[in-house]
């Protein structure tokens, strides 16, 4: 069995676009994810970002599943902090009720937002400290082993949904081991610590009721194109708007020429930025298979997460389905 190939879509809202047209583009990529072999779309909780439209997490998957038919849809992932855990597991078994073996379950302990959108979204600031034994509240919840005597989260489905912990650090990595979930690391944006994070997991992993054995899942982007030069501007117009975005958020009057991008993302203080997707694969189905092929063997990776970040829709859908295409070419899981 080849390693498994997931998406992650973060419903985003580009320019002189809205939500409504995000979530058809949502729909068009789950879509080619299906039909390509893909084994599940994640999507994640943002709040107070005027570019991406996934906000309502839980909705958004139950759209989505409506207009799919078999891949299996989950959350890459709820913010549990923001929300209680009776809450997530009545949104989840809700889902998996109306979507037997389609919905999975990843959780995270940041924010997704800034401290006034905490305030607004009623956050306490010391949440993200009972994040493991909200997790288990969670957990009791969907299995109808709650435990909070008397109290149970209707509807809940004929199975258990799947929960997964997600993270950049060593804390998810040491509570998914401790707890048997499988752990996936957000090395497209935050690579740093994959390696040694993915080790602590491995090597302190606990059996459970949900998982026997250790299942990492880690991040990667992809530019996948017919001709490789078409890869590398895709990933070169991607890259420059992300950091445009950074730099200005969102001031009138504020633009950089995609030189200076190019001069600041060279420089010393822009460093840390372009560091930031560091793990990238750019070029032809072939170049991409090697690469994620590479990149699965330096994460210890049973599953890739690809964030898919070309600005226009046919190409983010031809990246999608080209890297589909080499899905059976990967070798398999360690």
């Amino acid at each position: 069995m080849s390693i498994a190939l997931s998406l992650l879509d973060l419903a985003p809202i580009p320019a002189r676009s809205t939500a409504r047209e995000s979530f058809a583009t949502s729909v068009a990529l789950a879509r080619a994810a299906e039909r390509s072999g893909y084994r599940r779309v994640w999507y994640a909780e943002h709040h107070n970002m005027p570019t991406i439209a996934s906000s309502a997490t839980s909705v958004l998957i139950g759209y989505i599943a409506t207009q799919t038919e078999s891949i299996r849809l989950g959350s890459g992932g709820i913010m549990l902090p923001n929300h209680s855990p009776m809450v997530i597991a009545e949104q989840f078994g809700t889902l998996a009720t109306l979507f037997p073996d389609r919905i999975d379950l990843g959780l995270g302990r940041a924010p997704g937002s800034d401290q006034n959108t905490q305030l607004a979204l009623r956050r306490d600031p010391s949440a993200a400290d009972t994040f493991p034994q909200d997790v288990l509240e969670l957990q009791g919840f969907l299995s109808g082993h709650s435990r909070i005597p008397g109290v149970q989260a209707v509807p809940r489905a004929d199975e258990i949904v799947p929960l997964y912990i997600l993270g950049s650090s060593l804390f998810g990595a040491q509570l998914a081991a401790r707890l048997g979930l499988p752990y996936a690391f957000a090395s497209h944006f935050a690579p740093d610590a994959l390696t040694q994070a993915v080790s602590v997991y491995r090597d302190t992993f606990q059996p459970s009721a949900q998982l026997e054995n250790p299942y990492v899942i880690a991040g990667v982007n992809v530019f996948a194109a017919d001709d490789h030069d078409q890869a590398v501007q895709q990933k070169a117009v991607a890259y420059r708007a992300r950091t445009r975005a950074m730099l200005t958020r969102g001031a009138r009057g504020m633009n950089f020429t995609d030189a200076e991008i190019d001069e600041f993302l060279a420089s010393p203080n822009g460093a840390q930025l372009a560091g930031m997707t560091r793990y990238t694969a750019v070029g032809t189905p072939s170049e991409v298979r090697d690469y994620l092929a590479a990149f699965a063997e330096t994460a210890q990776a049973d599953e890739l997460i690809t964030a898919h970040h070309a600005s226009e829709v046919d190409d983010r859908v031809r990246s999608i389905e080209l890297t589909g295409q080499v899905l059976n070419l990967l070798p398999e899981s360690k």
